[in-house]
């Protein structure tokens, strides 16, 4: 149960995040910091600051995962692959992918299953999360999504970018979890900025947790005796 995770365990859960455009060298820096310090899974971060990340983290267990087609999915499938390749080749361990949402809608579901396929043969073992964009879907959209990410070979459904109208909410994270079943990765994220929302995703079915407030989700129990 969620409500018995302590602050270390529930750090487990976040991908530390800094995926604003204006994002600077020392951002990321105190962002590697942080995650350093209180041991999240991950620092998310855009393409140009995995190399950066890297360094900031050597010798360290916190992994650095990039964002490839961020944030609106709709570049050619071949730039989300060389995307994904500069990426790894900067060090990058887990790729968050978005999607093409326009295609998926259309019914081009070919398009979109080959385009998750080529990242996840590029992406070489590394972990996948696709982007599904929540927001902006139908609940038959996001069962397709949920099926074509299993099918393509990714190890995450993903709800959102956090930069469209809608982010991460319970409902969704059931639907994905009972969708993709009780074994394959879901990652809520999108709005998800205190103690209560962290668990409560958790609780619906989350597995990981994209974030740029993991501090204060960490820290927002004070007094609690050390468990959530």
């Amino acid at each position: 149960m969620a409500t018995n995770l302590t602050p270390a365990q529930l750090a487990a859960y976040i991908d530390h995040t800094l995926l604003k455009p204006d994002a600077s060298r020392e951002q990321i820096e105190k962002l590697c910091a942080e995650a350093r310090e209180h041991r999240f899974h991950s620092v998310c971060v855009n393409g140009c600051w995995v190399e950066a990340a890297r360094t900031f983290l050597e010798g360290s267990e916190v992994k650095v995962a990039a964002v490839v087609g961020f944030p609106l999915g709709a570049m050619s499938a071949d730039v989300k692959r060389y995307e994904t390749d500069a990426a790894i080749d900067d060090g990058a361990q887990e790729i968050d992918v978005v999607l093409n949402i326009a295609r998926l809608k259309a019914g081009d579901h070919k398009f979109v299953f080959r385009e998750l396929v080529d990242v996840v043969e590029d992406a070489d073992e590394r972990p996948v999360k696709v982007i599904m964009e929540t927001c902006l879907l139908t609940e038959a959209d996001k069962i397709l999504a949920c099926q074509l990410t299993v099918e393509s070979g990714a190890q995450f459904v993903k709800t959102s970018t956090g930069f469209s109208t809608g982010g991460a909410t319970i409902a969704d994270v059931k639907l994905l979890r009972a969708t993709v079943g009780p074994k394959f990765g879901v990652k809520a994220s999108g709005g998800i900025r205190d103690t209560a929302t962290a668990l409560a995703m958790i609780e619906a079915g989350a597995t990981r947790l994209g974030t740029s407030a993991g501090i204060a989700i960490v820290g927002g129990a004070a007094g609690t005796g050390g468990t959530y």
